[in-house]
């Protein structure tokens, strides 16, 4: 398990691209801004649950899961817990603090799905540079 969280990842994000490290001080703010808004972490659990349509999930919160959860098992762990939802062997990661998701060890047909379903949310998936093992 602890080597899905290793393998290269992308980012399901409310921008197209990571934001360079001199301009965090513009960034933190609006993050803020954000999170404030209940319409970023609908966006997220909207995403999540069109994607459930696709696959069997396992989706986790804390010490809890359930396979396949019923639409508001999965909006209120996305609005209110640490929330990993396993599909196959990815995982996609989510936490109500912040405004990004991410993707472990997607295959292309499901990072395609992810890439299609996110840009009907406003979202973008982006890969930032991974780190050599």
């Amino acid at each position: 398990m602890d080597d899905l969280f290793t393998d290269p990842f992308w980012v399901i994000d409310i921008l197209p691209e990571q934001v360079p490290a001199d301009k965090g001080h513009r960034y933190f703010p609006a993050e803020q801004y954000f999170l404030r808004r209940p319409d970023t972490r609908q966006k997220k659990s909207d995403l999540l649950l069109k994607l459930c349509c696709y696959y069997d999930v396992l989706a986790a919160a804390d010490t809890e899961e359930v396979r396949n959860p019923a639409p508001e098992v999965l909006e209120d762990w996305i609005h209110r817990r640490y929330t990993c939802v396993f599909i196959g062997d990815s995982v996609v990661a989510s936490d109500p603090e912040d405004t990004s998701m991410t993707v472990y060890h997607p295959d292309e047909r499901l990072l395609s799905r992810i890439r299609t379903l996110a840009a009907a949310e406003g979202l973008f998936v982006w890969q930032p540079p991974q780190e050599e093992a």
